[in-house]
């Protein structure tokens, strides 16, 4: 009988209320929000600073409620408040930490837009073997344990930035018979070491048995652009090397505009994609100054051309983002950006920056008709959900392409350095 009680006591609205209420809480300046006990009870409210945070529109240190009603909370400056509950003003029921952050508002993208990075280096992303005689092939990087993915940032002490130089130094390094000092920057830490060129007899030059590279290109979508901090972001992905898949360090970069031509339409077991074009004179939309797992960030001086809205949307904190209905901006055609419809079918609990936010599936019949689902190159598009931003579209899944992942908004704004790490994650850094 007693576990019968508990069993139905647990399943009562009351504990199920008490059990999802929150112990902390963000909030924008300006913001409201409702949280609901249901108990037929009264009890003591204590805020430390109302002028932070007004429960109930009262602006008084403590006073009673009732339970059975939903707790009204307003933000009214950025800072930290906490709400105690007691009962009878005594019983110690609950106590919310209420982080309030200044008000955020960004523009949201959804235009095609031309990827040009530039590393901050020359990446190895291969070896080949060189002929040193008739019968006889060596490679010079592999006998110096060169890797995949190592990024060359210096040669004999001086900073790598083109590689049109590398080929200068290992031919004076070749005829002077000496090696070269090579800096690599290897998961993160600087390591020195030596590598001697030989002479090739098939291509009459020196070479080092490397293949390297030092740029990259590509198609993607602007996901939001911040008009109040002149910043921008997009991909929702990370750009990493298609041969070492090592994420790019980036040295420089541009996005610029871009047409889309055609669409292949996805698959059950096939992505399509995007084709787009753009050139050298397409217009620069803005500089690439970071690429992290949430995509690329950096400068805009100015809203690009072919939105959707010019209106700077709210954005939604990842536990705002609910299952449900949504809408994603994107192009399929050209350069102009519509909107369609969406479902958030799952939304994962996350206190700390994660890629796979959301699983979302495309249900525009439209777009449905005109790509199949998630296509390359859609990656960056922003979702929007009851008039707020909430995250960006990032990969298809292979074997249904109506569906794939999202990220979170927020960690997007905070890569771009607009919106500060949560309490939680400042704790645990």
């Amino acid at each position: 009988m007693l576990v019968f009680f508990v069993c139905l006591g647990s399943l009562s609205t009351p504990f199920q209320s008490f059990a999802s209420f929150p112990e902390e809480l963000r909030l924008f300046t300006g913001q409201q929000t409702r949280l609901q006990l249901s108990m037929p009870v009264m009890a003591q409210v204590t805020v430390n600073d109302p002028e932070i945070l007004k429960v109930n529109g009262t602006a008084r240190h403590s006073f009673q409620v009732d339970l059975h009603h939903p707790i009204s909370l307003e933000s009214y400056k950025a800072g930290q408040a906490e709400m105690k509950l007691k009962l009878f003003g005594t019983i110690p029921l609950k106590t919310v930490k209420v982080n309030v952050v200044p008000d955020l508002k960004v523009i949201p993208g959804g235009q095609t837009i031309g990827v040009k990075l530039k590393s901050a280096g020359v990446l190895v992303v291969g070896h080949h073997l060189v002929s040193i005689a008739e019968d006889k092939k060596t490679s010079p990087g592999e006998d110096a344990k060169i890797q995949l993915g190592d990024l060359i940032v210096k040669i004999n002490g001086k900073p790598l930035s083109d590689i049109s130089k590398v080929a200068e130094l290992v031919a004076a390094a070749g005829e002077a018979k000496k090696a070269l000092t090579l800096t690599l920057n290897r998961n993160n830490q600087l390591i020195e070491l030596q590598i001697h060129p030989v002479y090739d007899v098939v291509d009459k030059a020196y070479r080092l048995g490397l293949y390297i590279r030092d740029s990259a290109a590509g198609v993607g979508t602007l996901t939001f652009y911040a008009p109040d901090q002149g910043v921008y972001g997009a991909l929702g992905h990370v750009i990493t090397d298609m041969d070492t898949q090592t994420p790019i360090v980036v040295g420089s970069g541009e996005i610029v505009h871009s047409n889309v031509t055609s669409i292949s339409k996805s698959q059950n077991g096939e992505p399509g994609e995007k084709r787009a074009q753009f050139s050298k004179e397409s217009k620069v939309l803005g500089n690439i100054e970071k690429n992290t797992p949430f995509g690329i960030f950096g400068k805009m001086r100015e809203l690009p051309d072919h939105s959707f809205t010019k209106e700077a949307l709210p954005v939604a904190f990842a536990e705002e983002v609910k299952e449900g209905p949504a809408q994603i901006y994107t192009v399929v055609n050209g350069q102009n950006v519509e909107k369609f419809d969406i479902e958030v079918v799952h939304v994962a609990k996350q206190d700390f920056p994660a890629t796979k936010g959301m699983v979302i599936k495309i249900t525009d019949p439209r777009l449905l008709d005109k790509t199949g689902g998630i296509v390359q190159g859609m990656s960056g598009s922003p979702i929007i959900q009851h008039g707020k931003v909430i995250g960006a579209v990032t990969h298809v899944f292979v074997n249904d392409p109506t569906s794939g992942y999202g990220c979170f908004i927020e960690w997007m704004l905070q890569d771009a350095g607009i919106m500060l790490r949560s309490t939680k994650e400042l704790k645990a850094s």
